[in-house]
This record gives C-alpha cells, sequence and structure tokens, in this order.
C-alpha cells in the first residue's frame, strides 16, 4: 500500500479567529471530515517556537526546573524550556533559556530533537537541545517564573520519568532520547 503523505483529507470551508493573546491564537474552521462529513475544528497556534534544553555536565548529572503549573494546577518537574520567537534562531533560543532558569552556558549544542505536541488541537512544534561543557552562571528569571533547579544525577532524571515523576513531554521525549544518544556515546 503507498501513502500519500501530503494529501490532506480534511477541507476547510472558513476559519474564524476567536481569540488572540501575546502568546496564542485560537480559530475555529468549519471543516468537511474525510469521509464528507460537516464540523468544527479548533486549532491553538502558538507565537512561539518550544525550547527545551537538557544541560549534563561533565559528572554526568543534569538540572530540572521545578515551578507550578497554572493550567495543571500542580507542580513540575522539567528540563529548562521556553519560547523563542518563530523568526529567531533555535539556538540562540535556547542559549537564552539555559542562562535565565539555570544561570548556566554551555559550550558545547546539540539539537536532538523535533516535535508535536498535542497535535490534535494545536500546532506548536517544539526543539529540544543537548547542552554540554557547562559553565555557571547567575539565573534572570522573568516576571512570571517562580522556579526552582534540583541538580540529579542524568540517570535519575530518567528514573523520574519512568515513575512519572517528570510528565511534561517535551521533558519525558527529550531525557528519554538524550538518554539513548548518551549511551550510544558512552559505546562508540
Amino acid at each position: 500500500m503507498i501513502i500519500d503523505e501530503k494529501h490532506n483529507p480534511w477541507t476547510t470551508l472558513s476559519s474564524k479567529d476567536i481569540y488572540q493573546n501575546p502568546w496564542i491564537k485560537v480559530r475555529e474552521d468549519q471543516v468537511l471530515n474525510p469521509r464528507g462529513g460537516k464540523g468544527i475544528y479548533g486549532v491553538v497556534s502558538f507565537k512561539n517556537k518550544a525550547i527545551g534544553i537538557i544541560p549534563v555536565d561533565d559528572e554526568g548529572y543534569t538540572y530540572l526546573v521545578g515551578q507550578y503549573r497554572y493550567a495543571l494546577n500542580e507542580y513540575s518537574w522539567e528540563i529548562p524550556m521556553g519560547g523563542g520567537l518563530i523568526e529567531n534562531d533555535l539556538l540562540a533560543s535556547a542559549k537564552r533559556e539555559l542562562q535565565e532558569e539555570t544561570g548556566f552556558t554551555a559550550e558545547k549544542w546539540t539539537n536532538i530533537a523535533r516535535l508535536h505536541t498535542s497535535n490534535s488541537v494545536t500546532d506548536e512544534e517544539g526543539f529540544v537541545f543537548l547542552a554540554q561543557e557547562l559553565k555557571a552562571g547567575e539565573t534572570a528569571f522573568e516576571e512570571t517564573e517562580e522556579l526552582h533547579i534540583r541538580k540529579v544525577h542524568f540517570e535519575e532524571a530518567v528514573r523520574m520519568v519512568m515513575d512519572n515523576q517528570i510528565t511534561d513531554a517535551i521533558s519525558v521525549a527529550g531525557i528519554l532520547k538524550a538518554a539513548i544518544l548518551l549511551q550510544q556515546d558512552q559505546k562508540a
């Protein structure tokens, strides 16, 4: 069976912006679904790229960021992350986020993942970088951030993912992918 991955089986009849703020836009589309039925589709469009960073020091430790997530109404341990304007360089955004949230700068950067979060309702695109050869510095938290930094061995971060102590999608995907890549580097 040959699959045409470029074929879009949906037909957009009309599109209407419902809400907008500096970070997101919500629209409602009137559509014909793949079987021809009429319906609506709500889409959340992000005005930033999601940028996650996994800092790993020379001794195999990483640094998690903890904060209370308003939308979830619960505390969350995550990799350092934030938004980078769509038109900005991804690496420049990653370097800024790492310094703001942990104080670290890094000499070695590797883009390890491109991913989509909740792709049934949003067009958000995320990227994860592995940051190595770290140098300590000062944090620069944003006004909306009350962050706590937790130093854990990278293996502990993987265990936290496996035990559902880390549930943020970008963090989970990034940590697990970095674990495989770091393991491959050790074998090489």
